[in-house]
């Protein structure tokens, strides 16, 4: 796919504190920015500028409160903020995969099995699915013999390479990345980085948090600055 991915007007996102007398705090307002397939673009700002929050809205996991999050799926577009439930589980299923910084872990559910799903769920054979999972797990360096296992007892640094490996198996024409790189030491971090430019130059658009300069210097072609909101005096 060539063109536009992402589409963002006027995002604004406030949250309400129920606990604490329904205090407002708005984290950002009227954020406009723009992505295009095999595009890497780091969003960069100080802590509590909302980058997370901002990765969430992207994928439906935060409503908006006002804009639009317009995403190229299928052979047309899809407002995140506005769209039904159905609409944004279908874009999930095909069109955007997000890497969070932790592994929901699956009780009981093998890590093999784990990194499959996304690709079983979009109709491949779960013999291939399996197949090419493994492949992905040997190369993030997950030792075949912790394949079978659930990851809940995993390391940090391999529950966040199982997450990855699930996050980037289907070829999803868009990625959220929220620290991907985090919890790895330096071998690993390098292959996640050849991982994004391998997306990258298939025409996958990107948009992540990197907090490592190194890794972000080498897979962005630029940033996104979010400034944090402040309220006029």
């Amino acid at each position: 796919m060539s063109g536009l991915a992402i589409e963002v007007n006027g995002l604004g996102k406030t949250f309400r504190l129920h606990t604490q007398g329904d205090v407002e705090i708005q984290v950002f307002r009227g954020l406009d920015f723009a992505v295009r397939f095999g595009e890497c673009v780091a969003l960069h700002g100080p802590s509590g500028c909302g980058k997370s929050t901002l990765l969430r809205a992207l994928y439906a996991n935060y409503a908006a409160g006002e804009g639009s999050i317009r995403v190229r799926h299928r052979d047309g577009w899809v407002d995140m903020v506005a769209a039904e439930p159905r609409a944004i589980l279908d874009v999930r299923r095909h069109t955007m995969g997000y890497v969070s910084q932790f592994l929901r872990v699956i009780p009981r559910v093998p890590a093999l099995e784990i990194v499959a799903e996304p690709l079983r769920v979009r109709g491949v054979d779960p013999a291939d699915a399996r197949r090419h999972a493994g492949d992905l797990l040997a190369r993030l360096n997950i030792p075949e013999r912790l394949w079978s296992l659930a990851p809940a007892t995993f390391s940090g640094g391999e529950q966040q390479r199982v997450n990855i490996a699930r996050g980037f198996i289907a070829p999803m024409p868009i990625l959220l990345l929220d620290e991907p790189t985090a919890a790895l030491d330096a071998t690993n971090r390098a292959i996640v980085a050849e991982l994004i430019l391998e997306r990258k130059a298939a025409g996958t658009a990107i948009v992540g948090i990197f907090h490592d300069a190194e890794i972000r210097n080498r897979v962005c072609d630029r940033t996104f600055a979010i400034e944090p909101f402040k309220v006029a005096a």
